[in-house]
Protein backbone atom coordinates (compact mmCIF):
# COMPACT_ATOMS: atom_id res chain seq x y z
CA UNK A 1 0.00 0.00 0.00
CA UNK A 2 1.21 3.60 -1.05
CA UNK A 3 0.93 6.20 1.34
CA UNK A 4 1.70 10.07 0.40
CA UNK A 5 2.65 12.68 2.83
CA UNK A 6 0.89 15.76 1.41
CA UNK A 7 1.62 18.35 4.31
CA UNK A 8 4.38 19.56 2.85
CA UNK A 9 1.89 21.59 0.03
CA UNK A 10 -0.65 22.84 2.54
CA UNK A 11 2.29 24.93 3.05
CA UNK A 12 2.87 25.98 -0.31
CA UNK A 13 -0.59 26.39 -1.76
CA UNK A 14 -3.30 28.98 -0.97
CA UNK A 15 -6.81 28.16 -1.62
CA UNK A 16 -6.03 23.93 -2.27
CA UNK A 17 -6.18 23.18 1.04
CA UNK A 18 -9.51 21.17 0.84
CA UNK A 19 -8.43 19.81 -2.23
CA UNK A 20 -5.22 17.94 -0.23
CA UNK A 21 -7.36 16.52 2.02
CA UNK A 22 -9.80 15.50 -0.15
CA UNK A 23 -6.92 13.50 -1.79
CA UNK A 24 -5.56 11.91 2.06
CA UNK A 25 -8.95 10.83 2.00
CA UNK A 26 -9.03 8.89 -1.39
CA UNK A 27 -5.99 7.63 -0.74
CA UNK A 28 -7.27 6.40 2.34
CA UNK A 29 -9.57 4.66 1.23
CA UNK A 30 -7.93 2.21 -1.72
CA UNK A 31 -9.72 4.02 -4.39
CA UNK A 32 -7.96 3.08 -7.30
CA UNK A 33 -5.02 5.17 -9.42
CA UNK A 34 -6.58 5.01 -12.57
CA UNK A 35 -5.67 7.38 -14.89
CA UNK A 36 -2.81 9.04 -13.07
CA UNK A 37 -2.62 12.68 -12.22
CA UNK A 38 -0.62 15.73 -11.94
CA UNK A 39 -1.36 18.75 -9.97
CA UNK A 40 0.98 21.67 -10.69
CA UNK A 41 1.34 25.19 -9.67
CA UNK A 42 2.38 27.02 -12.92
CA UNK A 43 1.82 30.56 -11.08
CA UNK A 44 1.45 32.86 -8.25
CA UNK A 45 -2.27 31.89 -8.85
CA UNK A 46 -2.11 29.56 -11.66
CA UNK A 47 -2.35 25.45 -11.61
CA UNK A 48 -2.25 22.55 -13.80
CA UNK A 49 -4.29 19.38 -13.50
CA UNK A 50 -2.62 16.77 -16.18
CA UNK A 51 -4.02 13.58 -16.86
CA UNK A 52 -2.54 10.67 -18.67
CA UNK A 53 -5.43 9.24 -20.78
CA UNK A 54 -3.47 7.90 -23.67
CA UNK A 55 -5.78 5.75 -26.33
CA UNK A 56 -8.84 8.27 -25.65
CA UNK A 57 -9.58 10.84 -28.33
CA UNK A 58 -10.77 14.22 -28.12
CA UNK A 59 -14.56 13.22 -28.73
CA UNK A 60 -14.46 10.32 -25.75
CA UNK A 61 -13.21 12.45 -23.17
CA UNK A 62 -15.68 14.98 -21.08
CA UNK A 63 -14.84 18.07 -18.70
CA UNK A 64 -17.25 19.63 -16.55
CA UNK A 65 -16.77 22.30 -14.22
CA UNK A 66 -19.59 22.80 -11.40
CA UNK A 67 -19.80 25.09 -8.59
CA UNK A 68 -16.66 23.85 -6.83
CA UNK A 69 -16.36 20.32 -8.38
CA UNK A 70 -14.16 19.50 -11.79
CA UNK A 71 -15.10 16.33 -13.10
CA UNK A 72 -13.28 14.90 -15.77
CA UNK A 73 -14.23 11.65 -17.75
CA UNK A 74 -13.27 9.06 -20.24
CA UNK A 75 -15.58 6.69 -21.80
CA UNK A 76 -14.13 4.39 -24.95
CA UNK A 77 -16.94 4.86 -27.85
CA UNK A 78 -16.41 1.56 -29.79
CA UNK A 79 -14.72 -1.73 -29.42
CA UNK A 80 -10.91 -1.81 -30.71
CA UNK A 81 -11.04 -5.51 -31.77
CA UNK A 82 -14.06 -4.22 -34.09
CA UNK A 83 -12.55 -1.88 -36.27
CA UNK A 84 -9.65 -4.22 -38.17
CA UNK A 85 -8.54 -7.50 -38.63
CA UNK A 86 -6.26 -7.97 -36.21
CA UNK A 87 -7.32 -9.60 -32.80
CA UNK A 88 -5.70 -8.07 -29.48
CA UNK A 89 -3.73 -11.23 -27.62
CA UNK A 90 -2.88 -9.04 -24.39
CA UNK A 91 -4.07 -5.39 -23.19
CA UNK A 92 -1.57 -3.92 -21.00
CA UNK A 93 -2.96 -0.46 -22.26
CA UNK A 94 -6.05 0.05 -20.09
CA UNK A 95 -8.65 1.88 -22.14
CA UNK A 96 -11.72 1.12 -19.52
CA UNK A 97 -13.92 4.05 -18.96
CA UNK A 98 -12.74 6.04 -16.03
CA UNK A 99 -14.27 9.10 -13.95
CA UNK A 100 -11.82 11.75 -11.76
CA UNK A 101 -13.50 14.41 -9.60
CA UNK A 102 -11.06 16.94 -8.02
CA UNK A 103 -12.43 19.69 -5.80
CA UNK A 104 -11.37 23.15 -6.45
CA UNK A 105 -11.12 26.15 -3.74
CA UNK A 106 -13.33 29.11 -4.30
CA UNK A 107 -12.71 31.26 -6.72
CA UNK A 108 -11.11 28.67 -8.50
CA UNK A 109 -12.35 28.82 -12.74
CA UNK A 110 -11.30 26.56 -15.38
CA UNK A 111 -9.48 28.22 -18.40
CA UNK A 112 -8.29 26.12 -21.21
CA UNK A 113 -8.20 22.51 -21.80
CA UNK A 114 -5.42 20.62 -24.20
CA UNK A 115 -5.26 17.18 -25.09
CA UNK A 116 -1.27 16.39 -26.07
CA UNK A 117 0.65 13.23 -26.34
CA UNK A 118 -1.60 11.25 -24.40
CA UNK A 119 -1.91 14.14 -21.69
CA UNK A 120 -4.97 15.91 -21.02
CA UNK A 121 -4.10 19.36 -19.62
CA UNK A 122 -6.62 21.35 -17.62
CA UNK A 123 -5.44 25.41 -16.62
CA UNK A 124 -7.04 26.84 -13.33
CA UNK A 125 -6.74 30.52 -12.47
CA UNK A 126 -7.74 31.66 -9.04
CA UNK A 127 -9.18 35.06 -9.55
CA UNK A 128 -10.44 36.71 -6.11
CA UNK A 129 -13.15 39.52 -6.91
CA UNK A 130 -11.90 42.66 -5.56
CA UNK A 131 -14.80 42.72 -2.85
CA UNK A 132 -12.56 39.83 -1.76
CA UNK A 133 -9.48 41.20 -1.52
CA UNK A 134 -7.59 42.82 1.26
CA UNK A 135 -7.64 46.74 0.98
CA UNK A 136 -5.60 49.00 3.20
CA UNK A 137 -7.02 51.28 5.73
CA UNK A 138 -5.37 54.65 6.21
CA UNK A 139 -4.65 55.29 9.96
CA UNK A 140 -5.20 58.80 11.27
CA UNK A 141 -3.26 60.91 14.43
CA UNK A 142 -5.28 60.96 17.24
CA UNK A 143 -5.23 64.93 17.13
CA UNK A 144 -6.20 65.07 13.32
CA UNK A 145 -9.72 65.17 12.44
CA UNK A 146 -11.15 62.49 10.24
CA UNK A 147 -11.25 63.10 6.71
CA UNK A 148 -14.55 64.42 5.66
CA UNK A 149 -16.84 62.65 3.30
CA UNK A 150 -18.64 64.81 0.31
CA UNK A 151 -21.96 63.31 -0.16
CA UNK A 152 -24.04 65.48 -2.63
CA UNK A 153 -27.35 64.12 -1.20
CA UNK A 154 -26.79 66.72 1.46
CA UNK A 155 -26.42 69.52 -0.80
CA UNK A 156 -30.08 68.42 -2.23
CA UNK A 157 -31.58 67.85 1.10
CA UNK A 158 -31.08 71.64 2.44
CA UNK A 159 -31.71 73.51 -0.84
Amino acid sequence: MRTYDLTPFYRSTVGFDRLFSLLDQATADGSPGYPPYNIERTGENEYRISVAVSGFSQPELSIVAKENTLTIKGEKTANENGQGKSEVLYRGIAARAFERVFQLADFVQVKNASLEHGLLHVDLVREIPEAKKPRSIPITPAGASAPKVVDGTADKAAA
